[in-house]
């Protein structure tokens, strides 16, 4: 047990120290293991929730098929930025959009399976007893659903009652078992969620109420869907829109010094006050692996630029390289916005609730410990210096420049349609 200890904390120090997500951390600091089956299902884990729920579905299904290949099937990456300001709690959040169709998350299981060529049904209803009886009926056939609980409500990620309402990304439930369902959100362990409190989350975004995707696995068409999501890719952050293109990070570099602007940060942002310290954390969070969703999935992209070289015989090595190369600003840009000698522990908090969400039901009380110390740091972090705002703007015009350059060689890449 004390051996388990002492694995479990390196794993999460390594998460801490570089950002990087539980999986990997584990790969560096254990080695190769094996994953664990529940019930039939295995647990394969994952980086982002959408790709990795589409990957674990099919592979789990017979259908063995890589997560980096997926994500370039649904269009690859996105580009976004959103400032929300909560006056009644007096903190901003920074939401960011890294994957294509970000603000749009049907649209992008809708699309990606369809390319993929994997029959799927979409149900959707206002009723809570409807919805729980259908995604019963689709287990009972032998269907896993992909579902969109809120975060929240769900429960096992324990954010505080402030977010409620805030939304949640895609899970595979596999099976269910009394009053509970069994769920794969890239953990790897056996990880059991109360029924109820799956409906609950499932009903309480009005925007994805109670979506349920039914898939029935089967043998993707891998070349077609990957051409065509990176063509999409190519196309869409080539567009012009400075909220969910490649502009938005433009925006972004500029409001962040531009005292003058509605939502330039140094008016926000004034004398410290505004939730400066939760909108660093957020960013950290959002960026890095090491949060709920995956960070900025530049390397996700990369891993599947290379997969896809030999797949559609095109010349994408040195894109992968790029867009890695890319994956490092970012990395450097979040550690500029939240550095870990100021806020080690805050890291540290983070990534034990990951850490202890990957490990399934095992980890729940790790993760409602170290979730409820990492929400009072948080209410009480101190917000850094606005002097140091320029240094922001100047990374972000860096990778806007990087990414613009690498999505006009990624487009000069493809054939002509």
């Amino acid at each position: 047990m004390t051996g388990k200890k002492q694995l479990k904390a390196r794993i999460r120090a390594r998460m801490a120290k570089t950002g990087e997500s539980y999986t990997t951390a584990r790969l560096h600091v254990a080695g190769a293991t094996g994953p664990q089956t529940d019930h039939g299902w295995t647990l394969h884990g994952g980086r982002h929730s959408a790709s990795a729920a589409v990957a674990n579905l099919l592979t789990n299904g017979g259908f063995p098929v890589s997560e980096p290949l997926v994500y370039l099937a649904g269009g690859g990456l996105g580009a976004g930025y959103i400032l929300w300001e909560f006056k009644a709690h007096e903190s901003c959040t920074v939401v960011l959009g890294f994957r294509n169709r970000w603000q749009y998350p049907q649209r992008w299981m809708d699309t990606t399976l369809t390319r993929l060529g994997v029959p799927f049904d979409v149900h959707t209803t206002g009723g809570a007893k409807g919805a729980s009886a259908r995604l019963s009926a689709e287990l009972a056939s032998g269907r896993a659903c992909v579902v969109l609980p809120d975060l929240f409500h769900v429960g096992y990620w324990h954010v505080p009652a402030v977010l409620d309402g805030r939304g949640g990304h895609p899970v595979v439930v596999y099976r269910e078992d009394g009053d509970g369902v069994w769920v794969d959100d890239r953990n790897l362990a056996p990880l059991r969620v109360d029924r109820a409190r799956l409906d609950a989350a499932r009903a309480r975004v009005g925007s994805y109420k109670n979506m349920l995707h039914a898939v029935t696995p089967a043998q993707p068409r891998l070349e077609e869907a990957v051409l065509a999501g990176l063509r999409d890719c190519a196309a869409h952050l080539s567009g012009t829109s400075d909220s969910f293109s490649l502009p938005a990070w433009r925006k972004w570099s500029r409001t962040v010094v531009d005292a003058s602007a509605a939502k330039g940060w140094p008016k926000v942002f004034a004398d410290g006050r505004g939730g400066l310290a939760g909108a660093m954390l957020s960013i950290w969070e959002a960026v890095e692996p090491v949060g709920t969703d995956g960070g900025n999935h530049r390397d996700l992209f990369a891993d599947g630029l290379e997969e896809a070289a030999g797949l559609l015989g095109l010349p994408l090595t040195g894109l992968a390289a790029e867009f890695r190369r890319i994956h490092g600003l970012w990395h450097a840009f979040a550690e500029t916005a939240l550095p870990e000698a100021e806020h080690r522990r805050v890291r540290e908090l983070t990534a034990a609730v990951r850490a202890a969400v990957a490990e399934g039901s095992a980890g729940a009380a790790d993760a409602e410990a170290a979730a409820a110390e990492l929400w009072a740091l948080k209410a009480e972090a101190t917000p850094p210096e606005p002097d140091f705002f320029p240094a922001l703007s100047e990374r972000l015009a860096e990778i806007h420049r990087a990414e613009t350059a690498a999505v006009a060689a990624l487009r000069d890449t493809l054939p002509a349609e």
